[in-house]
Parts: C-alpha cells; structure tokens; sequence
C-alpha cells in the first residue's frame, strides 16, 4: 500500500495508475489526512449459469431456501378451507357491535 500527496498524484497520476493496476491500493492525503483510496476496479465476477446454481448461490447467502423433497413428494392440504355462510357487510356489522 502507498501514499501519496494529492499534489504529486497530478504530476505523476499515470505512474500510480500503473500501480493500482498491478494490484496495488495508493492512499490519496491531503495535508496528512487520507482523503481518498485507489484499488483495482472490482471485477464482476461470472455469475451462475443455470437456474441450479443461481438458486445454490442464493441459498449459500441464506435469501432463499431450497427445497428439501421433491414435488411429487408433496401432499395436498387434507381440507379445503370453506367460505363463511356471512357475506361481508355482516361480518363488518358484527364486528361494529362488538365494539360497542
């Protein structure tokens, strides 16, 4: 890691670039104070080709979880659930009494 003085980074700005791409971090100062920091740009990375991976990658960076049976394995729910015989206007009336 170097640094360097704003003032000799311009007069010799193509030098240090020369180091940052080689893989070095120059620290940029002013009067003492680090101002500033240049790296290698990041690269981006090749990213997952198939769906398989994208899914692994994912779940490696615990946004997702992946499945642990496979569908046909899945049983459907053992009822259905049934609507209630009240239309909504008289649940809301209820639910206005109930608050008195």
């Amino acid at each position: 890691m170097h640094s360097v003085g704003i003032k000799i980074l311009k007069a010799r700005l193509s030098e240090y670039v020369r180091l940052v791409k080689r893989g070095d971090t120059i620290l940029v100062t002013e009067r003492d104070q680090v101002v500033a920091e240049l790296r290698p740009a990041r690269r981006k990375s090749q990213g997952p080709s198939g769906l398989a991976e994208h899914l692994a990658a994912l779940a490696e960076r615990g946004e997702a979880t992946l499945r642990t049976k496979s569908p046909r394995s899945w049983t459907p729910p053992r009822r259905k659930s049934r609507a209630l015989p009240l239309s909504s206007t008289e649940i809301l009336e209820a639910l206005r009494q109930d608050r008195s």
